[in-house]
């Protein structure tokens, strides 16, 4: 080996050994052979050694292990080319200590020509920046995984990231983030440095109550869950010691562990678990994420009262078993809980999603393994039977028809319950999504009228008009979606000052291919398919957006009145609906009336009673349509919170021919006034009605002698014709 020429130290220079020798910094000066001629008292404090153990060595003795062999390659080309990449600059450098424990420091490095030989020598200052390195990289590596979090890469993806980057921090180690399952059970999120054998071994742990109530008092407690030596398992350990700590979320509960194995033989200093520590809130934050994916994900597809597949998941299904290749047969069953509205209202709404629970688990019971079931909405289900022909699924239809007669038990109430299921087949009875879900709904309907615990197929019901509310079904589902569905508008007249009282709003649906259906034809389908509410609310927004339009135009329409149907009226919300309607377009409640027909107001149920009186007492109108067509009696008519009567257009029509309808209507007028509500009569269309009218006392007209209904934009036109209106 080499030696070096001991250093040459005039008396004038003393003094200059003496400030290196006693500088905070770490001092190191090497000679042309690269080997180390001065190390200060700091220097040894930093590596741990004494200038004994150095002086006379090659520098690379103070490098890390994997650099050595290239070190005097860097020194030295600097040396024959002058190109200066480290020389006059400052940088970070992790080294070892002696104890195995990693350092940082700052390194600048100085050169210079030197005695009478004019040597190059190096000299390199240090300063330890060991604690404050770590801190910055943590805050680095925790900004890097919310940065990546708040993008589109997988959680996968991040926790590899940030167990690579824990790894540089603390050499000769492996990461790993575990996440803790359902179970009590290790998955492991990321772990690539991992043996399969000590996957495995992780992978069979299960953590006890003790286990999860030790780590949540003391984190540092998931070291003895996970460091095992695997003494006395004939295998040599792959690792030699371990730093870990739990993972919990904001409430606390224990989610996940991070560690740290080390293959180092000496024990270092305490950094290791501050670097575990300083990782934590980056895996909870990986691992959260995670979980909510999964849940977003679940609630997109899985109904979340019964843990069935929604109704979104099943038509996702359905479109890829219709676009395979070779497509085969399925039978699909539409299944609805007979008088499931009664439930609700004689038992409250919380024991009627327990009963559908009930209902969910006793047909997932029934359903093989390759049965697809899930819930449509409301207490209407659905089972998808691959390969399933006429015979197999009208003897599962039978089969769970008879399952469902065992009693339920509800609030210590036995109940039985009975299904009305409705069949269709593919590509039988059609062959797009949305017609064979219709066919099946109205086959189960069909079920409903005719004899309720009973099925029917879809291809045993062959007359024409079921076929055409098949087809109307279908497409007022699509007309909703694609705002097909428009409203008009029928002035309603005041008798006292023949000036305008109001309109009533009424749905109109032009289709593109089948033309202008009547709302009588589309509204009892409505009402049949479960999609008569969502009418209602979208008559509700545009009749109140449409009233807005009108204000800013000059034209004040005191009234719109809105017809809604008595499904409405069991909805406990449809009061708050109504009030955030109003809110958002700023209008006063008594702009807005509501209308709905004799038959659904006499279902004086506790729901639609608190419904109504919830209405009147936020200033809304409501009006009782169709008045003298519901056999209702006046006892149960005078304790409705109405604000007016609408007496049907049938009395009025046959005034010059019956003189029994000219005595119901003035009566009807009579008991309007009593009760202290407006009396509206429609179907006024001749100045006969009117005058026999006005000559009753009634208060309000509306019918084709004044206007028939209208688009929104014509109305003021009609006004301005108005002689009275306008003058």
């Amino acid at each position: 080996m080499l030696t070096s020429k001991p250093p040459i130290r005039p008396d004038d220079t003393t003094l200059y050994f003496d400030m290196l020798e006693q500088a905070a910094d770490g001092v190191v000066i090497i000679n042309q052979f690269n080997h180390v001629v001065f190390f200060n008292t700091a220097a040894e404090q930093l590596w741990g050694c004494s200038s004994a153990d150095v002086i006379g060595k090659n520098v690379n003795c103070l490098v890390p292990l994997e650099q050595r062999p290239q070190h005097d390659g860097y020194i030295n080309h600097n040396r024959n080319t002058g190109v200066n990449r480290i020389v006059g600059t400052s940088r970070e450098v992790v080294f070892t200590r002696t104890n195995g424990d990693y350092v940082a420091a700052e390194m600048s490095i100085s050169t210079a020509i030197i005695g009478p030989d004019k040597q190059r020598y190096y000299m390199a200052f240090l300063k330890g920046v060991t604690e404050e390195s770590h801190r910055r990289k943590i805050l680095d590596l925790q900004n890097r995984v919310f940065h990546e979090l708040s993008g589109e890469a997988s959680e996968q993806d991040i926790a590899d990231m940030l167990c690579a980057e824990a790894e540089q921090l603390v050499p000769n180690s492996v990461a790993a983030l575990l996440q803790v399952n359902s179970e009590q059970t290790l998955e492991i999120l990321s772990g690539e440095g991992l043996s399969r054998r000590k996957i495995a071994m992780l992978m069979r742990i299960t953590l006890n109550e003790t286990d999860v109530v030790a780590m949540s008092l003391a984190p540092e407690e998931a070291r003895s869950i996970v460091w095992n030596t695997e003494s006395g398992n004939g295998y040599e350990s792959e690792f030699l010691d371990c730093w870990a700590s739990a993972i919990t979320n904001g409430a606390g509960e224990l989610i996940g562990i991070f560690v740290l194995y080390s293959r180092n033989r000496d024990k270092i200093t305490n950094w290791p678990q501050k670097i575990v520590r300083g990782c934590v809130p980056s895996c909870a934050a990986i691992i959260e994420r995670g979980k909510t994916r999964q849940q977003l994900s679940r609630l997109d597809r899985y109904d979340a009262l019964t843990g069935l597949l929604n109704r979104n998941a099943v038509t996702t299904i359905l479109r890829d078993m219709t676009l395979q290749p070779t497509s085969n047969p399925f039978a699909l069953l539409v299944l609805d809980v007979d008088l499931f509205q009664d439930i609700n209202n004689l038992m409250g709404y919380d024991k009627g999603d327990a009963l559908l629970q009930t209902m969910a688990q006793r047909l997932t019971a029934q359903c093989r393994s390759n049965f697809i079931t899930g819930r449509l909405g409301g207490d209407d289900f659905v089972v998808i039977i691959p390969n399933g022909d006429h015979e197999i699924a009208s003897a599962f239809a039978d089969s769970l028809t008879a399952a469902m007669r065992e009693p339920v038990v509800i609030n210590n109430q036995e109940l039985i319950i009975s299904l009305s299921i409705g069949i269709s087949l593919y590509p039988d009875d059609g062959l797009e999504i949305e017609n064979i879900l219709n066919r099946a709904e109205m086959a189960m309907l069909e079920a409903k009228k005719t004899a309720r615990k009973s099925f029917r197929l879809m291809g045993s019901i062959v007359n024409d008009d079921v076929r055409a509310r098949v087809i109307i079904g279908s497409a007022l589902r699509k007309a909703l979606q694609d705002s097909e569905l428009e409203l008009f508008y029928q002035p309603q007249i005041s008798i006292k000052n023949n000036m305008l009282y109001g309109v009533e709003a009424l749905s109109r649906w032009h289709h593109p291919t089948l033309g202008t259906i009547p709302p009588s034809r589309f509204i009892p389908i409505a009402e049949e398919t479960a999609q008569i509410e969502a009418i209602g609310l979208w008559s509700l927004e545009k009749a109140c957006a449409q009233i807005v339009e009108w204000d800013k135009i000059g034209l004040y329409v005191p009234i719109v009145s809105v017809n809604l149907s008595a499904a409405h009226f069991s909805n406990p919300t449809l009061t708050e609906q109504i009030v955030n309607l109003l809110t958002r377009y700023n209008l006063s409640p008594n702009r807005l009336t509501i209308e709905i027909t004799e038959g659904g107001m006499m279902q004086q149920n506790v729901e639609t009673m608190t419904t109504l009186t919830a209405l009147r007492e936020i200033g809304g109108g409501l009006s009782l349509d169709d008045f003298g067509t519901g056999f209702s009696s006046l006892s149960r008519i005078s304790h409705l919170p109405l604000t007016e009567i609408k007496i049907d257009r049938s009395f009025i029509i046959n005034f010059e021919k019956d003189v029994s309808s000219l005595i119901v209507t003035e009566a009807a007028i009579n008991i309007g006034k009593r009760l202290g509500v407006h009396v509206v009569t429609e179907g006024v269309e001749d100045t006969f009605q009117e005058t026999r009218l006005r000559s009753m006392g009634c208060d309000v007209m509306q019918g084709y002698l004044f206007a028939r209904p209208m688009p929104p934009t014509d109305l003021l036109q009609w006004v301005q014709t108005r002689p009275s209106f306008t003058s």
